[in-house]
């Protein structure tokens, strides 16, 4: 039996040669433009700053029944034929998908800077060994998130609090 003659065929089949020879594409926040990209941290009326982060959803996956053909159930209610499961590893949900908020340096205060600092900081405590560029670059915010995560604050955001331990801001300290 020959195959069937298919005149689209060789066109199509250049497409498809074409499209995966062409170079992948990354999408970013960047590439979307100011305004996907959330600001790092707003005022508020006291003059402080907070920023907001989303804290995501984890999960696990567990054994449990997936149902794989359903009841056959006659008119009046009676069962004709039970459902059938089978065993299968299945989500379960550890810990809610939440939005953190947390006092922030300001916008104005992340010169490069004092991001050249935080850099520094980082890298003397083990937590980022890529270029001191004053800007808050994939590796920095990695090196941010891996500091706070072991401080319990799961965000690649600087926190106030984790300058402050940083030794980059002022402690302010309790009147006496």
């Amino acid at each position: 039996m020959s195959p069937i003659p298919r005149p689209h065929a060789a066109p199509l089949l250049a497409l498809v040669l074409l499209a995966a020879c062409a170079p992948p594409q990354t999408v970013s926040r960047e590439a979307h433009g100011p305004e996907a990209t959330p600001p790092l941290a707003e005022h508020l009326d006291d003059g402080t700053c907070q920023a907001r982060d989303l804290r995501p959803a984890i999960y696990e996956h567990v054994m449990g029944e997936v149902q794989v053909v359903q009841a056959e159930i006659a008119e009046d209610g009676t069962v004709i034929r039970p459902p059938i499961y089978r065993k299968a590893p299945v989500p379960r949900l550890v810990r809610e998908r939440a939005e953190i908020t947390f006092e922030a340096p300001c916008p104005e205060d992340m010169t490069p800077e004092f991001i050249s600092s935080v850099q520094r900081a980082l890298a003397a405590r083990g937590y980022f060994s890529g270029n001191v560029s004053g800007r808050m670059d994939a590796p920095t915010s990695a090196a941010v998130r891996r500091y706070q995560s072991e401080r319990g604050l799961e965000s690649a955001q600087l926190s106030l609090e984790t300058a402050r331990a940083l030794g980059l801001v002022a402690v302010e300290l309790p009147e006496s």
